[in-house]
């Protein structure tokens, strides 16, 4: 477990929830991270990307992050796909 991925008992992931649901626009990288890495199925990616908006895709995402293991990739993938958002919600 890495502790800076924590507040408190929270993993970043989890504190800033709501506020990477608003604001990641472009999901299909993160997907694609996500698939390649065994968080999510093929079935899942294609229901992900169906859907119409990307608040939409972030919610549903965010249904598949289960586990710590799931967390610490997904942050992993966010770093690498909108290290802005990670370093400004690191910066509050």
């Amino acid at each position: 477990m890495d502790t800076n991925l924590y507040t408190g008992s929270k993993h970043f992931v989890d504190k800033h929830r709501v506020q990477l649901i608003q604001r990641v626009s472009n999901v299909a990288p993160i997907l694609d991270d996500l698939l390649g890495n065994d968080v999510i199925s093929q079935e899942s990616y294609h229901s992900i990307m169906a859907l119409p908006t990307s608040q939409d895709k972030m919610r549903t995402l965010y249904s598949h992050l289960n586990t710590e293991r799931c967390n610490d990739i997904f942050y992993k993938i966010l770093l690498k796909n909108e290290k802005h958002l990670i370093d400004e919600f690191s910066a509050k």
